[in-house]
C-alpha cells in the first residue's frame, strides 16, 4: 500500500463522509468526472509545458505527468465502455477554478501559485482515491489502488518544483491555498463531481 502520510499531511483537512457517501451512491457519474479530470490534469502540465518551455527541470517533470495523465484518461474511457457508461460532458465544478482564481498576475509568483495549486489537486485526488477504494468494486479499488502512487508522485513533482521556482519560501502561500482549499472542500455543493464538496441540504 502507498504510504499517504505526505499527501495526508499537506492536505488542510480530511474529505467529509457525506462526500464519500454521495459518491459511493453515484459511481457512474463520480468515473465520467474521473475522466473529465484526468483529461484536464494533462491539458494543465502541457499548457504549462508550453508558457515555460526555457524551465528544463519543469518540462522533465510535466512530460512524465502528462504522459501519465493521459494513460489514465484511456484506462477510465476503456472502463466507462466497459461498464456500458457513456462519456459526455460535465460542467467543471468550482474547485478548481476556486483555487487558481487568488493566483497572483505577475512572473515567477504565478507560476509558483499554479504550482501550488496543482500539489493541492493532485494530493486531494490521491486522498479521494484512498477514501473510495475500500467500498468499490473489486475491480475499480484495484484501479483506484492502483493510482495512489502515481497521484501521490505528481504531488510531490509539483511541490518541488514549486520550491525550485520560487524566489522566496513559500510556506506562506501554501497555507494560503491550504485554506481556500479547505473551505472548498468542506462548503456544500449542489453537484457531485471528483472535486466537489459534501452535497447541499435539498
Amino acid at each position: 500500500m502507498t504510504d499517504l502520510s505526505a499527501v495526508q499531511a499537506f492536505l488542510p483537512c480530511a474529505t467529509p463522509q457525506a462526500w464519500v457517501d454521495w459518491a459511493l451512491a453515484n459511481q457512474q457519474l463520480l468515473l465520467i468526472d474521473h475522466a473529465h479530470c484526468e483529461k484536464k490534469a494533462a491539458s494543465t502540465a502541457l499548457n504549462l509545458m508550453f508558457r515555460y518551455n526555457d524551465r528544463p527541470d519543469l518540462l522533465a517533470a510535466l512530460s512524465r505527468l502528462a504522459r501519465e495523465e493521459l494513460l489514465h484518461f484511456e484506462q477510465v474511457l476503456a472502463l466507462l465502455r466497459k461498464r456500458g457508461i457513456t462519456y459526455g460532458l460535465l460542467s467543471p465544478s468550482r474547485y478548481a477554478a476556486g483555487l487558481r482564481a487568488h493566483a497572483r498576475h505577475d512572473e515567477p509568483n504565478r507560476l509558483v501559485d499554479i504550482l501550488i495549486i496543482g500539489a493541492l489537486i493532485e494530493a486531494r485526488s490521491c486522498e479521494r482515491f484512498a477514501a473510495l477504494a475500500p467500498h468499490m468494486d473489486e475491480e475499480l479499488g484495484r484501479y483506484y489502488r492502483f493510482l495512489l502512487k502515481s497521484e501521490s508522485r505528481h504531488f510531490e513533482d509539483y511541490l518541488a518544483l514549486a520550491r525550485r521556482y520560487a524566489p522566496t519560501p513559500i510556506e506562506e502561500r501554501i497555507a494560503f491555498f491550504q485554506a481556500q482549499e479547505k473551505i472548498l472542500i468542506e462548503s456544500p455543493d449542489q453537484e457531485l463531481r471528483f472535486h466537489s464538496g459534501p452535497p447541499a441540504s435539498s
